[in-house]
């Protein structure tokens, strides 16, 4: 029997984190009438964080490399719960800006070290399903707490949305605070170990596939409220349903996902990413059905939901041996991807229309499928040929 523990904390702090990234997803509108902007430049409030994290996260990582996990987990945590409350008291927007940009630096550094922290909890055969556990983190606050942001935003302002994740940011701290134990690194690895993953060409078009496969997701993701708002023509309460909605079938998603990637992981994250293909086609054939929109954002959830995770695995994959790094720089150019998505869709809303972002996140889908497909020609090629 495997000890989880560590991996469920690691999904707490995890929860934290989400919420304060994508719970501004569903606000965005809101911010962007009270502060008199545009929807793409209040979008910034998620590109800027994304951006942060993919400029510093794998020198973060490095830095941090030889520290004692559970006090980088505290930490991180503790900063995303001071952003919480700065935020929550609706400062001028250049200030609400920098304190989410703050916590972004410490993100990755988190997130590799829980995943770190659980797989060393276990054995090798369950070494992707402890991972599933900690990014499972993700989907449990696309069904929880960025939804209730959302809805609590609808009732009372944006600020509450913001109070929802200081809390959730207080429970981690005191979940890692009172659960983890000490987590000293016993063996640390040079940084030129770590770096020599940046030579191959495999681990190469595996970083290339995790940046356009997140840009893919978040083109469309990243303007869920304001789509659904202005092409289903849904009210704040009805997008707060959705968001609900689309977290649930996420949950079940990732648990799917964990198990397949265990038998295959190019197939499957392959197999999840054909969503970003089908979802444009079925949010365009939806129409003014409001049945058949509940339908496809169900679907959609349930493929987007792994993505983080088949993105964490299909990069280590590729470097086994430098799991940290790795898994650091498959978090950097995942939000390297939420922020190109974001500010490339931003920029298709502003001059044809939030109608066309799904297509957008189609066309970074269709890049991050022919990197899969390049890397598995590479491999192949590789292979030594049997002879009869």
């Amino acid at each position: 029997m495997i000890n989880k523990k560590t991996a469920y904390i690691g999904c707490l702090g995890l929860i934290g984190i989400i919420t304060t990234e994508f719970g501004v997803i569903g606000v965005l509108p809101q911010l962007a009438e009270y502060y008199h902007i545009t929807i793409d430049k209040a979008g910034v409030l998620l590109s800027a964080f994304a951006l942060v994290i993919a400029i510093t996260g794998p020198f973060m990582m490095l830095m941090a490399s030889g520290f004692d996990r559970k006090k980088v987990m505290l930490t991180a945590i503790s900063i995303f719960l001071i952003t919480g409350i700065v935020s929550s008291f609706g400062p001028p927007f250049w200030l609400l800006l920098t304190v989410r940009i703050l916590p972004a630096f410490l993100q990755p550094v988190y997130i590799s070290s829980a995943i770190a922290a659980a797989v060393a909890s276990g054995d090798k055969k369950h070494e992707h399903q402890l991972m599933g556990i900690v990014l499972g983190g993700i989907a449990i606050a696309m069904v929880t707490t960025v939804p209730l942001a959302t809805y609590l935003a609808g009732i009372f302002t944006w600020k509450a949305s913001f109070m929802v994740q200081t809390a959730v940011s207080a429970l981690a701290v005191f979940g890692i605070m009172k659960s983890l134990p000490p987590m000293p690194v016993k063996t640390r690895k040079s940084y030129g170990s770590q770096l020599q993953i940046l030579k191959q060409s495999s681990f190469l078009l595996s970083t290339a596939m995790n940046f356009f496969m997140i840009a893919a997701w978040f083109s469309t993701y990243s303007y869920f409220a304001d789509y659904l708002g202005k092409v289903k023509h849904m009210d704040e309460k009805m997008i707060s349903y959705m968001l609900f909605l689309f977290g649930i079938t996420g949950i079940g998603a990732n648990w799917i996902s964990g198990k397949m990637l265990s038998k295959s992981v190019p197939l499957t994250t392959a197999l999840f990413l054909c969503g970003t293909i089908i979802v444009p086609f079925a949010l365009q054939y939806s129409g003014g059905n409001t049945w058949s929109t509940i339908l496809v954002i169900a679907i959609w959830g349930f493929l987007y939901a792994p993505c983080f995770l088949n993105a964490s695995a299909y990069m280590i994959s590729a470097a086994p041996h430098a799991l940290e790094f790795a898994n650091s720089l498959a978090t950097s150019f995942g939000n390297f991807g939420v922020s190109v998505g974001t500010i490339v869709s931003g920029w298709v809303i502003v001059h044809h229309g939030v109608a066309m972002s799904p297509w957008v996140g189609m066309c970074f889908g269709l890049l991050s499928l022919l990197m899969i497909g390049m890397r598995s020609l590479i491999e192949r090629s590789r292979e030594p040929v049997s002879c009869i």
